[in-house]
């Protein structure tokens, strides 16, 4: 379900846009590194096609959604108007959900278990294009969190190579809110280099700039584009 987002207007969408665009440029050069490098994942959940459609007026094409029913309830008319938009599942996958994600998603974030990797690997057996993959670490070891435990993230990488034959582009966190997300972002960090993933999901609204700094290839924001909800 989607939920009422005060109006913005294209002027007020561009200028968001603009906006986020130039704190990461600044945090990628003062971190040494090439602004291009860094994509902006518009998070549009809870969110109708009347707030994404500034967004996408101004030049976003890239955007994020946690529930693959709420996707599919108001991108594909989205798509077929502007068919280069790339969308990205950011949110937990069920396994009964995922032939319908496949035909919605060009990029999975979540990838958190066994049993969804094999998945993977029989759609594919059965001729299904699999999107770019990254497979989520709970960095916090949350409970209530999905994403692989870090001191496990090595042995899954190598499962998911290996056994199913799964090419893996990066891994993604979301750090629990109460801990310093630097120290969260540079554990990632050094998993993905160790496994030799140079592509990395982390950085929301309040965090982004930090996430670049520590090598974010991909940040997810959506308050500080879309504003509040009602």
């Amino acid at each position: 379900m989607t939920g009422a987002a005060r109006d913005t207007s294209p002027g007020e969408a561009a200028e968001r846009l603009s906006d986020i665009g130039r704190r990461i440029a600044k945090a990628a050069r003062e971190a040494g590194r090439d602004p291009q490098e860094v994509t902006l994942i518009a998070v549009s959940k809870t969110f109708g096609e009347e707030a994404i459609l500034p967004l996408i007026e101004a030049g976003q094409r890239v955007f994020g959604e946690n529930r693959v029913q709420e996707a599919a309830a108001k991108w594909p008319s989205l798509r077929a108007r502007f068919p280069d938009v790339e969308l990205h599942l950011i949110g937990p996958l069920q396994t009964n959900k995922l032939d319908e994600a496949l035909k919605l998603f060009d990029v999975f974030h979540t990838l958190d278990r066994d049993k969804l990797a094999l998945a993977l690997m029989r759609a594919r057996e059965k001729g299904a294009a699999l999107p770019r993959l990254f497979v989520q670490v709970n960095t916090g070891e949350e409970a209530q969190k999905a994403g692989i435990a870090p001191q496990e993230a090595d042995m899954f990488l190598t499962r998911c190579r290996e056994e199913w034959k799964l090419d893996i582009e990066g891994l993604m966190c979301i750090p629990p809110l109460d801990e310093e997300p630097a120290l969260h972002f540079a554990l990632i960090e050094k998993i993905a280099r160790r496994n030799g993933l140079s592509r990395l999901s982390m950085g929301m609204s309040g965090d982004f700039e930090t996430a670049v700094r520590l090598g974010a290839t991909h940040v997810r924001v959506g308050s500080a584009l879309f504003g509040t909800r009602g």
